[in-house]
C-alpha cells in the first residue's frame, strides 16, 4: 500500500475509533473536568475534531502555519474549540475535517509526498509526518478521553 492510501486509512480509523469511544461519554459528563483548569471530554474532542480540518489545510497548502503572533493564533484555536458545545457539532466537525484530509491527500503528487515543509522557525516537517498526523492525533487525544472516563469511575474497556 502506498503512503497516501496508508495515511487515508489511518485518518479514517483514528476518527472512527475516537468517535466510537467518545460515544460512551455520558451526556452529563461532556463538560465535566477533574479540576477547574482541565479540559472536558467535549473540549478535548473539539480539539481533535478541528485539527483534522487544520491538518487538511496544511496538506493542501503544502505548508505549516507561520502565525505572526503565536499567542493570537492559539487564542483563535481555543475560541473555535470552546464554540463547539454539543456532541453532534463535534462529530460533524470531525467527519468534515477527515473528509477534507482525504481530499487533500488525494491531491498530493508523488514528488510532494517526499517534500519537507519549512516552519520558518528553524525546523521542518516531512510531508510524510504531516500525512500521518490526522490518525495519530486522534489516537493521542483518545487517550485523554479514556483517562477522563477513569476519573469518573468508568473502568469498562470498549471494544466495539
Amino acid at each position: 500500500m502506498d503512503l497516501v492510501e496508508q495515511a487515508k486509512r489511518e485518518a479514517i480509523s483514528g476518527m472512527e475509533l475516537f468517535l466510537r469511544n467518545f460515544s460512551h461519554v455520558p451526556e452529563d459528563k461532556l463538560h465535566w473536568t477533574p479540576v477547574p483548569t482541565a479540559k472536558s471530554a467535549l473540549r478535548v474532542a473539539a480539539h481533535a475534531a478541528l485539527y483534522a480540518g487544520r491538518f487538511a489545510a496544511m496538506i493542501r497548502a503544502r505548508a505549516v502555519p507561520q502565525p505572526e503572533s503565536l499567542e493570537n493564533w492559539l487564542a483563535e484555536q481555543n475560541a473555535e474549540e470552546i464554540a463547539i458545545t454539543t456532541r453532534e457539532e463535534m462529530e460533524a466537525a470531525f467527519r468534515k475535517g477527515t473528509a477534507e484530509v482525504l481530499e487533500a491527500l488525494d491531491a498530493l503528487a508523488p514528488n510532494e509526498v517526499e517534500m519537507s515543509l519549512d516552519s520558518g522557525q528553524g525546523w521542518s516537517m516531512p510531508m510524510t509526518q504531516l500525512m500521518a498526523l490526522p490518525g495519530w492525533h486522534a489516537t493521542l487525544h483518545l487517550g485523554q478521553i479514556d483517562y477522563l472516563q477513569t476519573c469518573w469511575g468508568d473502568l469498562e474497556i470498549y471494544l466495539g
